[in-house]
């Protein structure tokens, strides 16, 4: 049976969906030799290649989900030209895999790491409002007017965010509660505002907390991942 390029490389492991769609357009990807349309379709005996390496359909594989606690100044890219700062070679895991989704150079905390190419977009897409929750630091004190302006909606990259629960922790921390991915949306979100964010985490995507040191990397438990596939059961 045919299956849709950005698909195949998504099941075999060796990115998103999304991504796939990004190396198709740049002419990356090969089917037989030729560069395919967003869309085009490979069989089984079709030769897929990307950057002229040869991606093949194994067995089926062993899907791998990890929480990373990523520190400071590692990059979210598969790019091992980003060296020595890329998270691949950062963790070193002994079988491709690709983050989902990206925390910025600065900011640290959790992100996870899999294989399996079609869970990224059920977590990451704005419209399935899956919870992501940071603990921020800015440069000056906050007050109240600060927290219901972020909770509110701040105009942002041509857009007002989503109202969000956001609480004060001290004089210049906060916790915030997020259902969208806007690029470096909290700190455009606090520099509109007048606010210069100092530190940024990421302490719980869904159900799943940071609990492992910075640097350190540890696979879902069998209850976390029964219950983030209950959460993802209505994603699109």
């Amino acid at each position: 049976m045919a299956t849709r390029i950005n698909k195949y490389l998504s099941e075999v492991g060796y990115c998103s969906r999304r991504v796939a769609d990004r190396l198709i357009e740049e002419g990356k990807v090969t089917i037989n030799g030729r560069i395919p349309e967003i869309g085009t379709k490979v069989d089984k005996d079709d030769q897929v290649e990307v950057e002229g390496q040869r991606i093949k359909k194994s067995t089926k594989q062993q899907n791998i989900y990890l929480a990373f606690n990523k520190p400071v100044g590692i990059v979210c890219t598969t790019d091992k030209r980003v060296e020595p700062e890329n998270i691949i070679d950062f963790i070193n895991y002994p079988v491709r895999i690709f983050p989902i989704g990206r925390l910025d150079k600065p900011s640290e905390g959790l992100i996870f790491l899999t294989n399996d190419g079609d869970i990224v977009n059920k977590i990451l897409r704005a419209r399935n409002n899956h919870e992501k929750e940071y603990i921020v630091s800015v440069n000056r004190p906050i007050n109240s007017d600060f927290i219901q302006s972020m909770s509110n909606g701040v105009e942002i990259l041509d857009t007002i965010t989503k109202n969000c629960f956001v609480k004060q922790l001290g004089p210049k921390k906060f916790k915030i509660i997020l259902t969208q991915g806007l690029n470096r949306q909290i700190r455009r979100m606090c520099e509109s505002l007048g606010y210069r964010v100092r530190s940024l985490k990421r302490v719980r995507i869904m159900n799943i907390k940071l609990d492992v040191p910075t640097g350190i990397y540890r696979e879902f438990t069998k209850g976390e991942l029964l219950e983030l596939n209950r959460l993802l059961e209505n994603s699109s």
